[in-house]
């Protein structure tokens, strides 16, 4: 099974020796993993996931079935037997039917005779890529002209507005977030006319509900996640407003933000099943892992948090991460990518600034076996967000990891329109519908640096739609007439009018013409 056949067996026999920054017989993190011979469940109730997790999977979920193997909690014994060995339990993956822990190379010796223990590994460690992404004030130039306020180029570049102006905005839908943590006292996200909603949280790095900040954190420690929150959830008409203001959050706090601590992935899985589990329709994470791994292990099933993204794409939850922050040249065999961005069906997101350039530290692919990464990209220069620490203040951040969530909020309002996507459908309405496709569908970026360009999420939302098809369920029929007759006398911007089938910017008897001749 893939899922076991991890490439890192070197990492192992660097634990069995000792940290070369510490005694002999200092603990490190190590996963250990189990024969999976657990039954798959029969009902809800005898898994982890909750009714919305279950409607989502009914949806987009392309694995047989709603249930497998990996719904099922292990039996509490092996981590109980884990603890036995004196080691400090860390995690625990349904998925991966392992358990990581904090072990020192003699107490390794004792997990790896465990009844049913398969093998032990060590935890694969990274970097986030946001070092070089300083706190900035917004560029000058940049005005609150509209009611998104400072938000609105990076936006309209996506072709966002338009899809929000038919009412597809984020609501009804789940965003996951994996992330340093989350400062929520910000005004754009207590705004009375539209409060953040966070229907779940967990801090895996302290084992508690609570994302915010903690005593004992270090002082940067929330500062990326509420960066990433705000492009997503702010709303403050006329100053900032997010790109699916009206989507409910999941977050969780896995990152261990000082710089002499290696991020480690067993926290990401642990978030990201929180996530699939608590319903989410969407993930989005800025954190990349490369440290312990090199490029040919970046062949879509070797790495750990890549593994759990094809479970996580598999269940239905479109995946958004960070391709990375370290550069790009015109050379197609060099690779600059993190795990988890080889995963099959992640979307794997560079940065652009405003005007659309390819921003200089945007990674580059392809991935091990010659998949196309990145593939697609949004504004990660001067990415307008909240301030993390002034509670009026507001932001310009750069990095991959700024226009990862971008996509994600616009991932969100494309499921919002068209329900009828699953994982693969949003995948090919983005790429067909992006700045540098091209109508043979040709490889659009041989040498891996853009991929198929920037989004243009209106377009990908009303793909393979007919202009009167209003409400995008695939029919002209009595509905959009009503949809239509309601909408009737509006006018603005051309492509901005709900109802306005012909495009020319007001709703009238032409669009009439044009819904019976599309009846």
């Amino acid at each position: 099974m893939p899922i076991l056949t991890l490439a890192v067996s070197s990492l192992l026999q660097v634990c069995l020796a000792g940290s070369t920054a510490g005694p002999a017989d200092a603990p490190a993190p190590v996963w250990v993993f189990f024969k999976d011979d657990r039954t798959a469940p029969t009902s809800l109730a005898d898994t982890a996931l909750t009714p919305r997790a279950l409607a989502r999977r009914a949806l987009r979920r392309t694995l047989p079935g709603l249930f497998d193997i990996h719904d099922v909690p292990m039996p509490a014994t092996r981590a109980t037997a884990v603890t036995g060995t004196g080691a400090k339990l860390r995690a625990q993956s349904r998925w991966l039917c392992a358990v990581s822990a904090m072990a020192t190379p003699k107490q390794i010796e004792a997990l790896r005779g465990l009844p049913d223990v398969t093998h032990v590994e060590a935890v694969g460690r990274g970097r986030a890529g946001w070092q070089d992404e300083p706190e900035l004030p917004p560029p000058e130039g940049w005005t609150s002209a509209t009611d998104y306020g400072l938000a609105t180029d990076q936006l309209s570049q996506m072709d966002l507005l338009r899809l929000h102006a038919r009412g597809s905005n984020g609501s009804g839908m789940v965003i996951g977030v994996l992330d340093s943590g989350f400062n929520r006292v910000h005004q754009a996200f207590n705004n009375p006319a539209h409060p953040l909603s966070v229907i779940a949280e967990w801090d895996f790095i302290n084992n508690d509900g609570n994302t915010g900040i903690q005593p004992g954190d270090n002082s940067e420690q929330h500062k990326h996640g509420t960066w990433i929150l705000g492009t997503m959830a702010a709303y403050l008409p006329g100053s900032l407003v997010g790109g699916a203001y009206g989507a409910q959050f999941v977050l969780c706090k896995t990152e261990d933000v000082p710089t002499e601590t290696p991020i480690e992935e067993d926290y990401y899985v642990a978030g990201l099943e929180f996530i699939e589990s608590h319903g989410a329709d969407v993930a989005t994470s800025s954190l990349g892992y490369i440290d312990w791994y090199t490029q040919a292990d970046l062949n879509g099933h070797t790495a750990v948090t890549t593994v759990a993204v094809n479970i996580a794409t598999a269940n239905g939850v479109v995946c958004c991460t960070a391709a990375g922050n370290g550069g790009h040249d015109a050379d197609p065999a060099t690779s600059t990518i993190m795990a988890p961005a080889d995963s099959y069906n992640v979307l794997t997101c560079g940065a652009v600034d405003i005007n659309g350039v390819i921003a200089g530290f945007s990674s580059s692919g392809p991935t091990a076996d010659g998949r196309l990464k990145p593939e697609i990209s949004a504004c990660g220069v001067a990415t307008a967000t909240v301030n993390s620490t002034n509670v009026t203040g507001f932001s310009g951040v750069s990095g991959t990891s700024l226009s990862t969530p971008l996509i994600a909020a616009a991932a969100a309002c494309i499921l919002q329109a068209r329900p009828d996507y699953g994982v693969a459908q949003i995948r090919e309405a983005l790429f067909a519908t992006a700045s540098r496709s091209d109508a043979a569908g040709l490889h659009p970026d041989p040498n891996f640096v853009e991929g198929h360009g920037i989004i243009r999420a209106y377009e990908a939302a009303v793909r393979g739609r007919r202009s009167a098809d209003l409400n995008l369920d695939g029919s002209v029929n009595g509905i959009d007439l009503g949809l239509m007759l309601g909408a009737w006398g509006q006018n603005g911007t051309p492509g901005f009018v709900f109802g306005d089938a012909t495009r020319d910017g007001i709703v009238n008897g032409e669009d009439i013409a044009t819904l019976l001749g599309q009846w």
